[in-house]
C-alpha cells in the first residue's frame, strides 16, 4: 500500500490568508486542557526516567522510575483535580486503554465530571513498536466505550507517535480527530486514503514533559510560558480565533512544588472575558461548523 508523506496529508496554509474564524459569544481564544493518564509496565523499560541507575543501562524492575510515575496517579492527579473543581472548567482525559481499569478511581472521577475521554494507545509505548496497530486502536476504543458508554472521538498517540498508516487506521475506527500534528493554532484537516480527519492543536511548548523533563526549567516556567502564550494568541486572534492547549501529566505538574503554577494559569485565564475553556470534541465540531 502506498504510504502518504506528512506533507501529502495537508497543504501549506498561511494563517494570515485564511477566512476568519469566530467563537461563540465573541470569545477570541479557546483553551483546552489535556490530562494524560498512563500505565507503565514494570516489566518493560520505563518510558521516561527521573533517576539514572548507578551502573547505567535500563534494568528491570526499575523501581525508582516506576514509582516516580506512580505517584502521579496515586496523589498528583487528585491535587490537579481540585484545580479543575475549584474553577469548574472541563478537561480531556487522554488515557491508555489498559489504565481505565488499573486506575479506576481516576476514570470514575473524570467520568463523573463529564470529561471527554481520548484514546492514548492501549499501553504506554511508541505506536511504531505496537505489533498490531489496528488491534491496539480497537482495544483502546472498546475500553473507553465500555467504561463511558460512548466511543471516543479523539486520539493522542503516546509521545505523539504514529506509523505511516495511523491516520488511516483512526478513520477506519471511527475517530473524528487526532492531536499528534503540532503545527498550527487552528484545527486543520488531514488527508487519508479513506477520508479526512481533523487535527486539533496540541502543544509541545505548554507541555510539562518538554518544560520540566527535557528543558529542566523551574516550576514557575509553566505559568510564565502559558500566560505569555495566551497574551500573544489573544493579540493574534483580533481578526480570527485561536486555539491553545495546556498539557499535564500528574507525575509532573501534580508534584507539590508545581501544581500551584497550573492553578495560577487557570485562575488568570478564567478571569478573561475573551477566553473560553472547551474540549477536543467541541473544537472538532466548531471547526466543521465553520466550513459550512
Amino acid at each position: 500500500m502506498t504510504r502518504m508523506l506528512p506533507n501529502q496529508r495537508l497543504e501549506y496554509s498561511a494563517i494570515s490568508e485564511r477566512a476568519p474564524l469566530s467563537l461563540p459569544g465573541g470569545k477570541k481564544l479557546a483553551v483546552w486542557v489535556i490530562v494524560n493518564i498512563e500505565e507503565w509496565d514494570p516489566e518493560r523499560t520505563m518510558p521516561r526516567t527521573v533517576l539514572t541507575p548507578p551502573a547505567g543501562g535500563s534494568p528491570t524492575p526499575d523501581v525508582p522510575n516506576w514509582a516516580w510515575h506512580e505517584y502521579g496517579n496515586r496523589v498528583g492527579f487528585w491535587r490537579l483535580l481540585k484545580v479543575f473543581d475549584d474553577f469548574n472548567i472541563p478537561a480531556c482525559l487522554a488515557i491508555n486503554g489498559s489504565a481505565i481499569d488499573s486506575y479506576a478511581p481516576i476514570s470514575r472521577a473524570a467520568h463523573e465530571r463529564n470529561w471527554e475521554f481520548i484514546g492514548h494507545g492501549f499501553t504506554q509505548q511508541n505506536m511504531q513498536k505496537v505489533p498490531d496497530e489496528p488491534e491496539d486502536i480497537r482495544k483502546t476504543t472498546e475500553a473507553i466505550e465500555r467504561f463511558t458508554g460512548q466511543k471516543p472521538r479523539g486520539w493522542l498517540g503516546p509521545g505523539l507517535t504514529e506509523t505511516w498508516d495511523t491516520p488511516e487506521h483512526l478513520v477506519d475506527a471511527g475517530y473524528d480527530y487526532v492531536c499528534d500534528w503540532v503545527l498550527d493554532d487552528q484545527p486543520v484537516d488531514l488527508r487519508t486514503r479513506n477520508g479526512s480527519i481533523v487535527n486539533i492543536p496540541y502543544t509541545q511548548e505548554c507541555n510539562d514533559v518538554a518544560m520540566m523533563l527535557i528543558q529542566h526549567h523551574a516550576a514557575r516556567e509553566y505559568r510564565d510560558r502559558a500566560l505569555d502564550q495566551a497574551e500573544q494568541l489573544l493579540d493574534d486572534a483580533t481578526g480570527s480565533a485561536r486555539v491553545m492547549a495546556l498539557v499535564l501529566h500528574p507525575y509532573i505538574m501534580g508534584a507539590p512544588h508545581r501544581c500551584r503554577y497550573f492553578r495560577e494559569v487557570i485562575e488568570n485565564l478564567s478571569q478573561r472575558d475573551d477566553v473560553t475553556f472547551t474540549t477536543g470534541g467541541a473544537l472538532c465540531d466548531w471547526h466543521k461548523a465553520q466550513k459550512t
